[in-house]
């Protein structure tokens, strides 16, 4: 199979394409970097139309992932694992067990766990077939479980960091047009409606959006229209892509942070929204929380460090801005100059080592 190319991409170091005839499972397997440690992203479940649309999400994600985790300080690299869902009528549990033996025979070289489409029950199924796998029911105490609301956390943390150096506010001040309301959008509209920010959302399911008018008072719009609606900050929650030149040219908000991975349609639209003086916080960046939950989970840490983790997304936001201030740079830029330098950093030191 051909891969697509990006101009703002480095290769991947791998990618394990699979197929399973007995359960019907197929999908791929990105290793992007193993620089810093072995690649670890979530496995995403979803209705692709093609290998290769499944390949293009999977490349991009696990990119996506090598630089959150670089950012985040994390002993991991980057990958990301999207299994497709039939079309046919499918025996989950068989799909997943299928995937799980995959993981298996990667042999430590990836870590999955939850992503869209997917959630606990499904990585204990994995987890019968191989012990590579986060996101399991947490125990004694320790990290596990969905990590959506550490996401939301992180992407707060992140928010708050933003509104004060673009707007001078803080998010009791503002409205936040949240896009998706899924585990992670749902739980920031929480922590948000607490700190006092006012909140439009989109969501396909009518019932949803209803709960969320309801509990946060919440004005509902559509996708199309959340974009043009008049709200300080623009927090995109649900898949990505959303930001393309047309959404762009729409944006009234001056704040662009969310949780959904690779808002950016294209990575030249950074630019774009800096000269609208657009303020985009990057989204492998902001939306480390629940990555880092899983890291806790893996080696062994326990709540309170998976806390104070979740909580230094907005100071390494801070960080970002200053050097992209500093260097004349927009903050994506900048925080893909930060991680590539340490994985940089660290393929310097294997390569010594070796």
């Amino acid at each position: 199979m051909r891969l697509p190319h990006d101009s703002h991409s480095l290769p991947p170091e791998e990618v394990v394409p699979f197929r399973d005839a007995e359960s019907g499972a197929s999908g791929v397997i990105v290793l992007h970097s193993t620089a810093l440690g072995p690649a670890a992203g979530g496995c995403r479940f979803w209705r692709y139309t093609s290998d290769q649309d499944a390949v293009v999400d999977a490349l991009r994600l696990a990119e996506g992932m090598a630089l959150k985790n670089a950012l985040a300080d994390l002993p991991f690299g980057g990958g990301k694992a999207v299994l497709r869902s039939p079309e046919r009528p499918h025996d989950r549990a068989a799909l997943f067990r299928a995937f799980g033996r995959v993981v298996h025979e990667l042999k430590g070289r990836y870590v999955t766990a939850e992503d869209v489409g997917t959630g606990v029950a499904d990585m204990e199924v994995v987890a019968g077939e191989t012990r590579h796998v986060a996101g399991l029911p947490p125990r004694d105490g320790r990290p596990g479980g969905d990590p959506s609301p550490w996401t939301a956390l992180g992407v707060v943390q992140a928010m708050r960091v933003a509104v004060r150096h673009r707007l001078d506010a803080e998010l009791s001040d503002v409205t936040v047009a949240v896009q998706g309301l899924g585990h992670v959008g749902f739980a920031l509209c929480e922590l948000l409606h607490g700190m006092g920010a006012k909140l439009i959302v989109a969501e396909p399911r009518s019932e949803v959006a209803a709960r969320a008018a309801d509990r946060f008072g919440a004005m509902v719009m559509s996708s199309k229209a959340l974009l043009s609606a008049r709200a300080d900050v623009f927090a995109p929650c649900a898949l990505g892509g959303v930001l393309d030149a047309e959404a762009v040219a729409q944006l009234r908000a001056w704040v662009v942070c969310g949780a959904a991975n690779n808002q950016l349609a294209d990575a030249d639209l950074a630019v774009r929204l800096a000269e609208r003086d657009v303020l985009y916080a990057p989204d492998f960046l902001v939306n480390a929380g629940g990555i880092i939950n899983v890291a806790g989970e893996h080696l062994g840490w326990n709540a309170s460090e998976v806390r104070r983790r979740v909580m230094g997304v907005g100071q390494r936001l801070k960080t970002t801005l200053a050097l992209a201030v500093r260097e004349g740079m927009t903050p994506n830029e900048a925080a893909r100059t930060i991680a590539m330098d340490r994985m940089a950093q660290a393929r310097r030191v294997q390569a010594v080592a070796a």
